[in-house]
């Protein structure tokens, strides 16, 4: 398990929405430095949190942050991308852009980062999931997600003997830009952000932060049609 206190964290997509209270739960825990990225790091504006450039898409721009954030012992993958594009009518850039971001984005920290975690003596991954990691309803960017998971749970069986240890954190509609279109209740960033550190210091393998993401994995054993009713007709 891993404490907050004393920690030093990185936290991808930090200047905004769950970034964002991230970095504010991390000092407010007693985190001793937080880099919060962003593709243009004028945007993250918490009086204490080290601004970092990052593209997580690039690995030129990872690799830079890795050179510069050499004290890390929390890595938070939480930024993504929302496209949810048709298999079928979408054009396959946008398909190929979404997993770019949520699937090889945090597979390109983590790789960066992996050393440098193991340098400072141990420590922690979070990537952040979605409840639509086992649902199909989004498109491209469920099926992004979907492969998320599946890294995580590789990684987490091979960084554990490196005294490593990786959380997956699931979660539904939540009040950001993101979801600012949908008409549905959605958690506070702030709650999601708790709920999450939680999970980190107490070495939890996943969390689950909301009741409609706990109903949806308890459903994954049973028969397709109770996620996809459309499946009945």
């Amino acid at each position: 398990m891993t404490s907050i206190k004393g920690s030093v964290a990185l936290v991808t997509g930090g200047s905004r929405g769950i970034g964002k209270a991230l970095v504010e739960q991390l000092y407010a825990r007693g985190a001793t430095k937080v880099y919060a990225t962003a593709r243009d790091p004028r945007t993250v504006t918490h009086p204490d949190a080290v601004p970092l450039a990052l593209e997580v898409t690039d690995p030129a721009s990872v690799a830079a942050a890795a050179e510069q954030a050499k004290d890390v012992t929390i890595l938070i993958n939480n930024a993504g991308a929302l496209v949810g594009a048709s298999f079928l009518g979408s054009p396959v850039e946008d398909v190929r852009h979404e997993f770019e971001t949520n699937f090889y984005g945090p597979l390109l920290l983590t790789r960066a980062f992996v050393p440098v975690i193991e340098r400072n003596g141990g420590g922690h991954i979070l990537n952040a999931h979605s409840v639509l990691s086992w649902l199909a309803n989004g498109g491209s960017y469920s099926a992004s997600k979907a492969a998320l998971w599946s890294q995580t749970n590789s990684l987490r069986l091979e960084l554990r003997p490196r005294g490593i240890g990786v959380t997956g954190l699931h979660m539904a509609y939540v009040d950001t830009d993101m979801a600012a279109r949908v008409d549905a209740p959605k958690a506070s960033p702030e709650d999601i952000a708790a709920q999450a550190l939680d999970g980190i210091e107490a070495g939890a393998h996943e969390v689950l932060a909301d009741e409609t993401t706990r109903q949806v994995k308890a459903a994954l054993s049973g028969d397709l049609g109770a996620l996809y009713p459309q499946l009945a007709d």
